[in-house]
């Protein structure tokens, strides 16, 4: 299956925001930005799951928001000493979340060749990951696709340098319901600006972020929602200190 924004370029595919669980990320959902999000999935791979909010628009026509969270209903199936993704095993980024609540702490950015893209990061000396072949059951048969993932389960950059995926036949946009919610824009503050520059560049992903110095790392996303303008902002270094 394809879409006229094709599978076959380089995009912002998805913000990650971090819930303590689902119901928090729901209830911070419907207050932030005015509407809930749509039932997501399991990932068995990683212990976790999710909900998704449609963000595509003019600007980003393939988007969405990922509301993500550990399924304490799931097995471990990661190898001995590997780490979930987004550090998500962080122990200073949980006790984050679970006292100030969800949080934006990364995005992932489709690419249509992902060992090219993963190539690329690493000729810039950044180690994005193996590629790892992932799946999540849906009501309309098995979503599939692959993406970048350290053993560390470290995102980079503290956050800013993208995860690398790479869909299948099917993308989750196909079947996300409108949600009056759309990403206008994503801007990457770091003191490593330069090096962020360089990265996305040379995986093609140059004019999809804004990119800024700045000496706090920082990405911050504009929503166009059912509440206005929102500003969406990651953490500050330090924060659940």
């Amino acid at each position: 299956m394809t879409s006229p924004d094709g599978l076959h370029r380089c995009a912002i595919d998805h913000l990650v925001v971090m819930a303590d669980s689902l119901d928090a990320g729901t209830d911070w959902c419907r207050s932030t930005l005015g509407v809930a999000p749509a039932m997501g999935g399991e990932h068995p791979l990683m212990g976790t799951h999710n909900r998704l909010l449609q963000l595509s628009g003019p600007a980003h026509p393939r988007a969405y928001l990922e509301v993500i969270a550990s399924n304490p209903g799931a097995k471990n199936t990661l190898a001995a000493g590997a780490r979930r993704w987004f550090d998500m095993d962080d122990e200073s980024l949980q006790a984050m979340v679970r006292s100030q609540g969800p949080q934006l702490i990364h995005w992932v950015a489709s690419v249509p060749d992902l060992a090219a893209a993963r190539s690329a990061l690493a000729g810039c000396g950044l180690d994005r990951g193996e590629i790892v072949q992932a799946s999540r059951p849906t009501p309309l048969g098995l979503l599939q696709w692959q993406i970048t993932l350290r053993p560390d389960g470290q995102r980079l950059l503290d956050g800013c340098l993208p995860t690398l995926i790479q869909w299948g036949d099917r993308h989750p946009c196909y079947s996300l319901p409108a949600s009056g919610v759309t990403l206008r824009s994503l801007q990457l503050e770091h003191p490593q600006s330069a090096l962020l520059a360089r990265a996305c560049t040379a995986a093609d992903l140059q004019q999809r972020a804004a990119i800024a110095f700045a000496a706090e790392p920082r990405i911050l996303a504009t929503l166009e929602t059912p509440r206005g303008i929102v500003q969406l902002a990651s953490p500050a270094a330090g924060a659940a200190d």
